[in-house]
């Protein structure tokens, strides 16, 4: 009797398919460590936006100066995270991301780190972005020639850092080793040059001026290796111009260099940008230095998607950025404010952006 093959591969057949949606199955709907950015929203800094009530609203906004009429756009780029360490993406949707330019797979620790919730990390993005605003404000008024005093106060002391017993809350931090502090970065650097040497700090206390000595101790956070204080600060500025920046729902620090661009815009005659449609990213400290961000390729893809012809980008993302610019945008790299209005100069001017600065091979770390 001759064995029925073709009904027992189908038997197999079977089988294999069933096995094989059942795995499916399991892995479309099984967590993964890990979570997607994608391009978000795009604003621009010139124009209006939503506020809490639903009313629109100029997302610059100033009172005690003369303002200017502007054109084109100032962009300012975010990136949106699917999922979350509560809410995982599915398996599903990451392998379509991994497929995708515009997106990234990365690892959940890495935006919502171990013992944070999601509810604390919104609160700590929220709080950088007001800190973004007042440093945006102070480089933007000082690069226009405004003079901008700093208050530079304890904000909380760590009960085992080198300051305890030392610094309290709400000291007024003025001087380092006798010599005024210009702000918050330039006193972190102060810490760094003394190496772990006993540092002498002029502080106002409740109205009275007095000289502590703090010997910084050496930390490792986040995989970097500092000396610190143990102190966190709280930087206020005195501005001679009042200037309100509206943005509800947009947390961390990288919209920092396109506030400043626009009020820079806003404050002086003619448009910065020529009347073209720019975008970019990048922290800024008052003194008008360009730092790095995170999603930077999802940025470049949302500023495209937006219409965006220009994008300034940090120069220290450009390893990130070269080989992965779409079609249309032209990267200029820059890392600080005065870069950044030289190359809007020339782009405004019809002049030859070619010759401006970009992100090349050499920038990519080996």
């Amino acid at each position: 009797m001759t064995p029925n093959r073709s009904g027992r591969g189908a038997r197999i057949g079977l089988i294999a398919f069933i096995a094989s949606l059942a795995a499916l199955l399991v892995l479309t709907f099984l967590p993964l460590p890990y979570v997607i950015e994608q391009p978000g929203p795009v604003f621009n800094t010139l124009g209006e936006v939503k506020d809490a009530q639903g009313k629109s609203v100029p997302l610059i906004s100033v009172t005690g100066a003369d303002t200017h009429p502007t054109e084109g756009t100032l962009d300012l780029t975010t990136v949106q995270v699917v999922g979350n360490r509560e809410a995982p993406p599915s398996w599903m949707q990451i392998v379509l991301a991994w497929f995708d330019p515009s997106k990234a797979v990365v690892p959940v620790d890495s935006v919502f780190p171990q013992g944070v919730t999601t509810s604390q990390r919104d609160q700590a993005n929220q709080l950088m972005m007001v800190d973004s605003q007042q440093e945006a404000t102070a480089a933007a008024l000082r690069e226009l020639g405004h003079t901008v005093p700093v208050t530079i106060q304890v904000a909380t002391v760590t009960d085992d850092g080198a300051a305890h017993g030392i610094l309290q809350k709400g000291d007024t931090i003025v001087a380092v080793n006798g010599a005024d502090v210009a702000d918050s970065d330039a006193l972190r650097a102060d810490i760094q040059d003394a190496k772990g040497t006993p540092i002498t700090l002029g502080i106002d206390r409740a109205g009275t001026r007095r000289d502590v000595t703090v010997t910084p101790r050496e930390q490792t956070v986040d995989g970097a290796t500092r000396w610190l204080l143990g102190v966190t600060l709280q930087q206020t500025y005195q501005f001679p111009i009042d200037v309100k920046l509206q943005l509800d729902n947009v947390g961390g620090p990288s919209a920092g260099m396109m506030f400043a661009l626009g009020i820079i815009d806003t404050l002086t005659p003619g448009a910065l940008n020529g009347g073209k449609q720019v975008a970019g990213t990048g922290t800024i400290t008052a003194d008008g230095a360009v730092g790095p961000i995170g999603g930077i390729r999802q940025k470049l893809y949302g500023a495209r998607s937006a219409g965006a012809t220009y994008f300034l980008a940090p120069g220290s993302n450009c390893d990130e950025v070269y080989g992965h610019v779409p079609a249309g945008l032209t990267v200029v790299r820059t890392d600080s404010l005065s870069q950044s209005l030289d190359a809007l100069k020339v782009i405004a001017d019809g002049g030859d952006v070619a010759k401006l600065p970009t992100c090349t091979a050499a920038d990519v770390k080996k």
